[in-house]
């Protein structure tokens, strides 16, 4: 059997008639006269098929089941009540559900401060949080999975067709053994390093930084000698720690203290045709698909961008 849609109105009516126990002073209550009230009683007893009330000349009673539903009215007249603003909000982007995958580089330092932080300031927006690499990120905005990502690629090379915001820029640095002979370098001469066994992450992954580093080899006149790739960079530096091999990581992973390793600076090189061998470097982008911003989302990536603004006129004050 279909149950029938009841009118608000006849809700609040049946919430006056129940706290007045009075008919009279719940029509004045209302601002309406006593028949009309009655007669809406009468009607919604009628649609649920229960009596609500007992009625006699001296008094009126609400029935157990009258009872029972009085504080579920209660609170659906408090909600109902509560809609418009929640309306707003929701249109401010203070209200909804934000959905984000992210690098494990990122999940060091920066992201979890400003999980933090932005649940301070939009309680009501529920941040939902994945760690996922490049490639499996790409894959669930095809199927509408997360609303944002947290990418690593090298400079300029943020994935295409989708909106960017530039959260970092850090150089590569070199993981190395602790007890590996380059240890005590500083810095530690590229050419020696270059000869080193590789551990890196899979080219599906990572496209852009991975050639970034293999061009670096090629540009040095070097054949990349790769003994293990691994996914994520906590692995790639324990595979260094077991002395599997060096690897290249961007400066933030530092923050990852593993015995065993320890990171370090590269020096210059000079190529073939001595010219200038560039270091590789990394960036950090927030990405999301822009068509599909919504107000909850557009004021997450509005604060990641007030966040890193004032990251980087930190650090210009520092290099003044």
């Amino acid at each position: 059997m279909k149950e029938a849609l009841i009118d608000l109105r006849a809700w609040r009516q049946f919430v006056a008639v129940a706290e007045e126990l009075h008919f009279g002073r719940a029509a004045l209550r209302l601002h309406m006269t006593q028949p009309p009230v009655t007669q809406a009683i009468a009607q919604l007893e009628k649609t649920l098929g229960v009596v609500l009330f007992d009625r006699t000349r001296r008094r009126v009673a609400l029935t157990p089941a009258g009872e029972a539903l009085l504080p579920d009215v209660r609170e659906l007249l408090a909600r109902a009540q509560a809609l418009p603003a929640r309306a707003r909000a929701a249109a401010a982007g203070q209200v909804g559900r934000v959905r984000i995958a992210f690098v494990s580089t990122v999940g060091f330092e920066q992201l979890p401060a400003w999980v933090r932080e932005f649940r301070v300031l939009c309680p009501e927006v529920a941040l939902e949080l994945v760690e996922a690499t490049g490639d499996v990120q790409l894959e669930a905005f095809a199927r509408g999975e997360i609303d944002a990502g947290l990418m690593l690629h090298s400079p300029g090379a943020a994935p295409p067709g989708l909106a960017r915001l530039l959260v970092e820029e850090e150089a590569l640095v070199l993981a190395l053994p602790a007890q590996h002979r380059l240890a005590r370098a500083r810095p530690v001469p590229l050419a020696e390093a270059l000869a080193e066994p590789l551990v890196v992450f899979p080219r599906r992954i990572l496209p852009s930084l991975h050639d970034a580093v293999f061009a670096l080899y090629h540009a040095a006149g070097r054949t990349p000698q790769v003994a293990q790739e691994a996914i994520q960079m906590q692995t790639i530096v324990n595979l260094v720690s077991g002395g599997i091999g060096v690897a290249w990581v961007p400066h933030s992973v530092m923050q990852f203290r593993r015995a065993g390793v320890i990171y370090r600076q590269a020096g210059e090189f000079k190529g073939v045709g001595r010219r200038r061998v560039a270091l590789p470097a990394c960036e950090t982008s927030l990405v999301w698909p822009a068509q599909a911003a919504h107000p909850a989302l557009a004021r997450f990536v509005e604060f990641v961008r007030e966040r890193t603004g004032r990251a980087r006129a930190k650090q210009g004050r520092r290099g003044a």
